[in-house]
């Protein structure tokens, strides 16, 4: 899960996100407001820690602008503020959660993983890059974009991106997504794979699901 830390106060920053790479998640951090949205917007981000008090743009104006394109990533205020009107202003702004400094890692770690489980329920969404895969809905977007895949496509990718860097067999890929359990051409596995390289439509050099010859594929963050 990768999340975005917008917090100007560097020795915040460094904890929260040493305290997070701890707990397995992959950690963005920016300095001030300006540099959040822009991250936010460009980034494919699972949760928005957010300073309510940060230099070029306030947390308040990040979440605004951020919902204008993104109306399901959970938000959570950090900040100092905790008056009732404080809070509303937060919340109508798109806000998920708001927690007041100082606060407690422990506490933030829960919160995080509420959201996390409202926003992925039974854990049916999947995040690579700039990836978004909902099982429930048999959904793909790339960079908030939907792309249609056929069924097929969409159960090997989903295979690979539910075993994120772990090298997946043809053999397994044959197994588990075809069913197959008996000495088959796995060639069929390459053409899927370059099917759904180009409906992704990513750069050579975004190439999530790489190639290890000779074995299989591994669908891996750059």
């Amino acid at each position: 899960m990768n999340i975005l830390i917008a917090e100007d106060e560097i020795g915040i920053s460094n904890f929260l996100k040493q305290g997070l790479e701890e707990e397995n998640f992959k950690v963005t951090v920016a300095n001030d407001g300006q540099k959040a949205l822009q991250f936010a917007l460009k980034q494919n981000f699972d949760l928005l820690l957010l300073d309510w008090m940060l230099p070029k743009l306030s947390g308040i104006e990040i979440c605004a602008s951020f919902r204008k394109n993104n109306k399901h990533t959970p938000i959570i205020f950090l900040t100092a503020k905790d008056t009732v009107q404080e809070t509303i202003e937060g919340l109508k702004a798109g806000a998920n959660d708001y927690i007041k400094k100082p606060f407690s890692f422990d506490e933030l770690l829960e919160r995080i993983k509420v959201q996390f489980r409202i926003s992925n329920p039974e854990n049916e969404a999947y995040s690579l890059g700039p990836i978004f895969l909902k099982t429930e809905t048999h959904q793909v977007f790339v960079n908030e974009k939907e792309v249609s895949l056929t069924q097929k496509e969409f159960s090997l990718l989903e295979y690979l991106i539910k075993n994120k860097g772990i090298v997946c067999t043809r053999n397994q890929i044959i197994k588990e997504v075809w069913n197959i359990h008996f000495d088959y051409d796995s060639g069929v596995i390459d053409v899927f794979i370059n099917s759904i390289r180009k409906k992704l439509g990513l750069k050579k050099e975004e190439d999530y699901i790489k190639t290890v010859r000779g074995i299989g594929y591994i669908a891996k963050e750059i």
